[in-house]
């Protein structure tokens, strides 16, 4: 029994006529030629959009726009991978007509419109929206890092610049010494080495008068840290332990479908001023009068959670130690019980602390709360670890604070769907798509970039939700009237219903 044999490489064979018989009716191709289609490429600010009446006629944006799409949905972010993609992937041919941009023509299209490139997946948000995708009672909250086109050599903080310096002077100290003793010596040896030594010294010398003027730089600008080579990126710490430049991206999850409903990306090294912000914009977004939303102990900031809490948006964030007493066994502060209506506190010995003034702590305006009874309380060695006596501070806008613990007491598990809803969406992206590192640099154009990886997630799920054929269907009634879009979404939900639906629609 021999192999499976192919054909013979000189025999002739027969093509179909037209390349559109190579793409099936349910490829994903024909969605993103429909997607791209529907959209108006001139509103959305593409540059070129409106083509010169003279000089060489520039490439259609939403051809590039096909391309780059195709791209994330494959894994392909490289402007030559495209390009290469053009001569010989059939999806791109078919996609492009047999269009072939250069590389160059590719990569400026993604560095030259980052803000279109959010705005478009903003429009499929809405899209997706229009077709009750989203469920708009439930979100999650979270970020992660994605590394910066920047080494971290060439990432400098104040502090790790001064350490840079000194060491730099102790190694032309150590080398001027050296120089001393060579001159001290007759040999002739020592001549090579002696001119070795001044180059050193030269060359570094130049590097520390570098290192000088990226610390001017940086007492100029108030910053703490300077990136050289993408300077809106920063130097962070990573989920492994260890520091690397990034970009810290925030990332809204609905729960209904796991579909990412906003995104937006920081130079921020942590989360604590995000929540208000990105909570705030999927409400919008999502146009419902109260959300629930989930997030991390990283996001819990009084003030942030107070502004939440005043715009009917209901957080669920685990609150961090507050201090060491719980671990060495003396009383924390959750074991001291608030009276609203006397406005004091209850403490373990059951002596109440009563309101002493305002202080400011730790930069929030509080309440002072103390006891005479302290210095003789039974229960002092287990309170009090210091010769001063038990205080509390409460903030003047705690009651916020202490609405959400009843609501997460009333809903223990709801905090922990965040790790389902969005750490999901964050470890595909890095991980199967293999977009966890940007290709763009500066913060606007890394925001535009980021979109593109969004996007592709999404079209993933939404075509894995509905399928091709429905979902370009919607696309073709995007433009026409409500009553089409019902009559479209009773169909895909009900089945039953499509005969009832359309006599009442279109026949009445």
């Amino acid at each position: 029994m021999g192999f499976i044999e192919g054909i013979d490489r000189q025999q002739s064979i027969l093509f179909p006529e037209v390349i559109d018989e190579y793409i099936t009716e349910d490829n994903t191709v024909r969605f993103i030629d429909a997607y791209v289609d529907s959209l108006n490429i001139g509103k959305l600010g593409f540059i070129h959009a409106q083509p010169k009446e003279t000089g060489r006629p520039p490439y259609n944006p939403g051809d590039l726009l096909k391309l780059y799409i195709y791209g994330y949905l494959n894994r392909i972010r490289s402007s030559r991978e495209l390009e290469k993609a053009t001569y010989r992937n059939v999806e791109v041919m078919w996609l492009l007509r047999k269009l072939r941009p250069d590389f160059k023509t590719i990569a400026d299209f993604r560095k030259e419109n980052p803000e279109a490139l959010r705005k478009v997946f903003r429009e499929f948000t809405l899209l997706c929206k229009r077709l009750d995708l989203f469920g708009g009672e439930l979100v999650a909250i979270d970020g992660s890092k994605f590394s910066a086109v920047n080494h971290n050599r060439r990432a400098y903080t104040k502090d790790g610049l001064r350490r840079k310096l000194k060491e730099v002077e102790d190694r032309i100290n150590t080398y001027l010494s050296r120089l001393d003793d060579a001159d001290k010596k007759e040999a002739v040896l020592l001549k090579t080495t002696k001119k070795e030594l001044q180059e050193y010294i030269q060359n570094l010398q130049k590097y520390k008068a570098n290192l000088e003027k990226i610390d001017n730089k940086l007492e100029e600008s108030g910053e703490r840290q300077v990136s050289l080579t993408d300077p809106d990126s920063r130097k962070m710490q990573t989920g492994n332990g260890g520091t690397d430049v990034c970009y810290n991206v925030q990332m809204v999850v609905d729960d209904k479908h796991k579909l990412i409903l906003d995104v937006d990306v920081t130079n921020d090294n942590n989360d604590r001023k995000q929540l208000y912000r990105m909570s705030k914009r999927a409400k919008e977004i999502l146009d419902v009068e109260e959300l629930d939303v989930v997030a991390d102990m990283g996001y819990h900031n009084k003030q942030e959670i107070k502004k939440c809490q005043d715009e009917r948006i209901n957080c669920y964030i685990p609150e961090p130690a507050k201090s060491e007493n719980e671990h060495i066994g003396y009383y924390a502060i959750n074991e001291f019980q608030y009276d609203a209506q006397e406005d004091c506190y209850i403490c373990p010995a059951k002596e109440k602390l009563t309101y002493r003034g305002t202080r400011f702590k730790d930069n929030l305006e509080s309440r002072e709360y103390a006891s005479v009874a302290c210095k003789k309380c039974h229960l002092r060695s287990r309170c009090v670890r210091s010769s001063y006596d038990r205080r509390i501070y409460r903030w003047v806008g705690e009651e916020s604070i202490e609405e959400m613990r009843v609501r997460m007491h009333i809903n223990p598990d709801k905090a922990d769907r965040r790790k389902e809803l969005v750490e999901h969406p964050f470890g595909t992206i890095k991980h199967w798509m293999n977009q966890g590192t940007f290709l763009m640099r500066g913060k606007l154009k890394v925001a535009g970039e980021i979109c593109l990886s969004v996007l592709a997630y999404n079209i993933k799920r939404v075509l894995n939700l509905m399928g091709i054929t429905k979902l370009i269907e919607a696309l073709k009634m995007k433009k026409d009237n409500t009553a089409h879009l019902v009559f479209w979404y009773y169909s895909f939900c009900n089945t039953k219903m499509i005969p009832r639906m359309y006599e009442y629609i279109f026949c009445n």
